[in-house]
C-alpha cells in the first residue's frame, strides 16, 4: 500500500475532500456512494457518462428512486442525447458545481466509472482540435468498409488509447482519429501532464472484487434490466439511435434485433458480453492510477478508516 503522503498532491485545497468512488460496473458505486454521502453529511456528483443522459435510465443503472431520495444527486438525468457533451464541458461545469458545494460542505462524494470525467474533473483536460473534412473522411471510411479501418488506425498510431477505448464505437473513434490527425499529437496527449490546482484534495477509492464474482454480478444485472423494461426502453429511443450517446453497451446491440437480423437471446447475450468487456476497460484505465486505494465493495470499515487517515495526514 502506497503512503497516504504520496496520494495527496501540493496544489489542492487540504480543507475540502472531494471522496472518489471508481469502479467496474455492477461493483456497487452506487450503494457505497450513498453510504459515505450519509456518513459524512454531504452532497453526491456523478461521473457517469451515460448517466448524465433523462433519456437513458434503465440501460444505465441509474440510481432508483430511493436511492435518490437517500442523498443528493448531482449530474443524474441532467443532460440530453440530442446535445454534444464531453470531457471538457463536464470539468467547467462539474468545478463550478464544487465551488458551490464546497462553501457549506467540507466532503463532497463523487462516483462513477468514466474514467475521462474524473479525471478531466480532477486533473483537467486540454480542448480538443476539431475538423469536420477529416471527420467526414472517417465517417464514409466506416460507412463503406466498417470498424476494422478505425481499429487499425488507432492501433497505430495512439495504442494506449486503443487499449481503453470501446472498439464497437464508431463515433468515439472517429473523435480520437479526429485529433491526431487534426494536431499531429496522440488522442491521450490532450490529458493534462500536469495536475490542475483544485479547490478540493482527492481522496481515491477504488472498488473492484474477483473477476467470476464480478461477472456474474454483470450477467445478474442484465437479467434484472431486461425485466425492468430494457427492451422497450431501446425501442423508445430508435429515432436517436444515431447519436453518440446511443452508441453505448446495453442500448446498441438491440437495433440488429430490431430490425431482425438477430434474435432477441443474442442481444441479451452481447450485452453480457459487452458489459463484461466494457468492465476490463474501466479497470485498465483506472488501475493505471496509483492514487487509488482498492478495496472489496463490502468494506466499508476499511474505506472509511482509509479516508480518516487521510483527513488526519491533511491537518
Amino acid at each position: 500500500m502506497l503512503s497516504v503522503q504520496t496520494k495527496i498532491k501540493p496544489k489542492y485545497n487540504k480543507n475540502k475532500q472531494l471522496i472518489i468512488v471508481a469502479g467496474p460496473t455492477a461493483i456497487g458505486k452506487t450503494a457505497m456512494s450513498i453510504e459515505l454521502a450519509q456518513f459524512y453529511k454531504c452532497p453526491i456528483i456523478s461521473f457517469d457518462s451515460r448517466q448524465f443522459y433523462k433519456e437513458l435510465s434503465i440501460g444505465t443503472a441509474k440510481p432508483s428512486a430511493a436511492e435518490l431520495a437517500m442523498a443528493t444527486h448531482h449530474f443524474i438525468d441532467s443532460h440530453t442525447i440530442e446535445k454534444e457533451y464531453t470531457a471538457g464541458i463536464y470539468e467547467k461545469e462539474a468545478l463550478a458545481l464544487l465551488d458551490q458545494i464546497f462553501k457549506t460542505n467540507d466532503v463532497c462524494i463523487a462516483v462513477g466509472g468514466s474514467g475521462l470525467y474524473i479525471d478531466a474533473l480532477v486533473y483537467g483536460i486540454d480542448a480538443m482540435p476539431k475538423n469536420a473534412a477529416i471527420k467526414e473522411k472517417w465517417i464514409q471510411t466506416h460507412r463503406t468498409e466498417g470498424l476494422k479501418p478505425l481499429q487499425d488506425y488507432l492501433n497505430e498510431h495512439n495504442p494506449e488509447v486503443f487499449e481503453f477505448i470501446n472498439k464497437n464505437n464508431h463515433a468515439r473513434m472517429i473523435r480520437a482519429i479526429e485529433v491526431i490527425e487534426v494536431s499531429g499529437n496522440k488522442f491521450t496527449a490532450y490529458r493534462k501532464s500536469t495536475a490542475q490546482a483544485r479547490n478540493f484534495t482527492p481522496i481515491w477509492i477504488g472498488l473492484n472484487t474477483d473477476r467470476a464474482i464480478l461477472y456474474n454480478r454483470i450477467n445478474e444485472r442484465v437479467d434484472i434490466m431486461m425485466e425492468k423494461g430494457l427492451e422497450e426502453e431501446v425501442k423508445s429511443l430508435i429515432p436517436f439511435r444515431f447519436h453518440t450517446a446511443l452508441k453505448t453497451v446495453g442500448y446498441v446491440e438491440f437495433f440488429d434485433y430490431f430490425e431482425g437480423i438477430i434474435p432477441i437471446e443474442k442481444s441479451i447475450e452481447l450485452i453480457k458480453r459487452n458489459s463484461r468487456r466494457y468492465a476490463k476497460r474501466q479497470l485498465t484505465w483506472f488501475k493505471k492510477n496509483t492514487a487509488i486505494e482498492w478495496f472489496e465493495p463490502q468494506k466499508k470499515g476499511d474505506i472509511l478508516q482509509y479516508i480518516q487517515n487521510v483527513k488526519k495526514e491533511l491537518l
